[in-house]
């Protein structure tokens, strides 16, 4: 069968997880077999907290999150989860959970995105208020490097840090240039000889030995 459109050979949807249902995933299924197109799915997951998903105000918990994945992959779609690593009141230890979930959910690919904060939002006035803080920069460069460890290293990651329009924002990237803090997260990992999924490696190892 031909494609939809010449050239076109995938399509790439993002939503939310829970707006995701049984009607939406059958029509999907049934544009990639009548016009031959891959589909992916692109889900906003952002940290596997609930606190701090009730916090924001994302307006979905983790178990959506799982739901969608599991509803997904019975079509044999593939998912790309995006996260966020320095949010207000996540700390390292939600960072290693939201891998350790992703990778015993079997995502196909992973978005990891750097906080930013906007003007005229509920965070802004927090922000700007002093509520809440931002952790720094090298925080954040550990906190991806610890995320990436506990990875599974099949899991494509597309991001290391997100941009963001610096008009109406109060807070982008420590005001430093997104490439400068992939560089610093790339030489980190390079001089201390840490890798995507090397603690995956290590816990299989260890219940092996059990």
């Amino acid at each position: 069968m031909e494609s939809i459109v010449e050239d076109i050979v995938e399509i790439s949807i993002s939503t939310r997880p829970d707006c995701i249902s049984e009607d939406y995933l059958i029509f999907l299924d049934s544009v990639k077999k009548e016009h031959n197109v891959n589909i992916s799915i692109e889900l906003g997951l952002q940290t596997v907290n609930y606190h701090t998903l009730i916090s924001i105000n994302r307006g979905h918990t983790l178990s959506e999150f799982i739901d969608a994945v599991l509803r997904i992959k019975k079509y044999g779609f593939e998912i790309c989860a995006h996260v966020i690593l320095n949010l207000p009141g996540d700390n390292i230890i939600d960072t290693i959970e939201t891998a350790k979930i992703l990778t015993v959910l079997k995502v196909d690919q992973v978005k990891i995105h750097s906080l930013y904060i906007m003007e005229n939002t509920v965070m802004g006035i927090l922000y700007k208020n002093e509520e809440i803080t931002v952790i720094t920069k090298d925080e954040y460069v550990e906190r991806v490097i610890t995320f990436l460890e506990y990875l599974h290293e099949d899991i494509v990651v597309q991001r290391l840090v997100g941009r963001a329009p610096k008009e109406n924002s109060l807070f982008v990237n420590w005001g430093i240039s997104w490439w400068k803090i992939k560089d610093d997260i790339m030489d980190k990992m390079s001089k201390n000889k840490r890798y995507q999924g090397s603690k995956v490696k290590a816990q299989i190892e260890m219940y092996k030995n059990k």
